[in-house]
């Protein structure tokens, strides 16, 4: 009987291999001849680009050409405003307005007061005039007028023309050493009829709050209930200008500050209409001088056209109170409208 041959399960003759079987290569692109490739035929080889060392950290990308060009455009036009700075080579208007430092270092200042810190919202800023002078009418609150500020933003970075507010101030701001020069410079003038409507005549827009220290200066338990809005000169100033009067309504200043109390006394003093007690000041000091981070909203309203009465309407003491009632209410009835929809004071 003849011996039996054994097979082994995964010997290669059991698959119909002859022979030896072929050697199996490890490796990336070798040079073995595929079947049916004639001898000699040229194989591509791809180069499998080298693996990064281990803890080695990965190249930075090249920085874009426009980027590039954005910060050289930015550093070029910072050492242009320092030389203009240096030489006095810029220009101001009678009233002392500084366009460029505005535009340049007091807008980047109070920019990212109003977008991060108060985050104010702007709703009907489509009602103020692209060009041409116009009064803008707000409620004053607050404490420190901050919301004047916060609304001189507002309409410069959100208006389409990208306007200029010039505010009517009291004659207290320009009394103060530093906040005088600031105040000229940011296109501020004194609140008084005649430098209101040679503004208003050479088609600037005007802010007004004609609740003055009634208004920053109330006690916490009234806000939102706007004061006496004076003896309506505002009215008058417009309807001799022709110019549109905008009512503004601004939520969110008056509990910046809350104030619960008034040291009189003190206030006569220094010289000051009111002197605030709040929560945090004095009894914290400086810290107590750094405002709530309460969520703003900025709402303009639908203008009032004053350019269709007489000259002689802006002496008539019953159409400029009736216009004034107007004014104020429609102020008044759009605060009530936003703090029913408000759900949060700081969120």
């Amino acid at each position: 009987m003849a011996d039996a041959k054994v097979i082994p399960f995964d010997d290669d003759r059991s698959r119909g291999a002859t022979g030896k079987g072929p050697s199996r290569r490890r490796g990336t692109g070798g040079s073995a001849r595929r079947k049916g490739e004639p001898l000699g035929a040229a194989r591509e080889v791809r180069e499998v680009p080298p693996l990064p060392a281990q803890g080695s950290a990965p190249e930075p990308e090249p920085q874009a050409p426009q980027e590039r060009a954005g910060w050289d455009r930015r550093i070029a036009g910072g050492l242009a405003f320092l030389r203009r700075r240096v030489t006095g080579d810029y220009d101001v208007d009678e009233f002392g307005y500084d366009k460029e430092l505005t535009d340049q270092v007091l807008m980047s200042m109070l920019r990212p007061i109003a977008e991060k810190y108060f985050r104010v919202e702007v709703k009907g800023v489509e009602n103020i005039p692209s060009e041409g002078g116009a009064l803008i009418v707000s409620n004053h609150s607050g404490t420190l007028p901050l919301d004047g500020l916060m609304m001189q933003v507002a309409v410069h970075d959100n208006h389409p023309a990208g306007r200029h507010l010039r505010l009517l101030a009291a004659d207290l701001v320009f009394m103060l050493p530093v906040v005088n020069e600031l105040a000229r410079k940011a296109g501020h003038t004194l609140a008084c009829a005649e430098d209101a409507q040679r503004l208003l005549e050479s088609g600037e827009l005007v802010g007004v709050m004609p609740e003055g220290f009634k208004g920053i200066g109330k006690p916490f338990s009234e806000r939102y209930k706007l004061q006496r809005f004076g003896r309506g000169g505002f009215v008058s100033t417009a309807l001799r200008a022709g110019t549109p009067i905008v009512p503004c309504s601004i939520v969110g200043a008056e509990e910046i500050y809350p104030m619960i109390g008034n040291a009189k006394t003190l206030a006569r003093v220094l010289g000051f209409p009111y002197f605030p007690i709040t929560p945090t000041f004095p009894w914290l000091g400086p810290l107590g001088a750094v405002p709530l981070p309460t969520k703003w909203t900025i709402q303009f309203g639908e203008p009032i056209p004053t350019d269709g009465y007489p000259p002689e309407a802006a002496e008539d003491p019953m159409l400029m109170f009736n216009l004034t009632d107007q004014v104020r209410e429609q102020i008044q009835h759009t605060l009530y409208k936003l703090l029913v929809q408000r759900r949060s004071v700081f969120f």
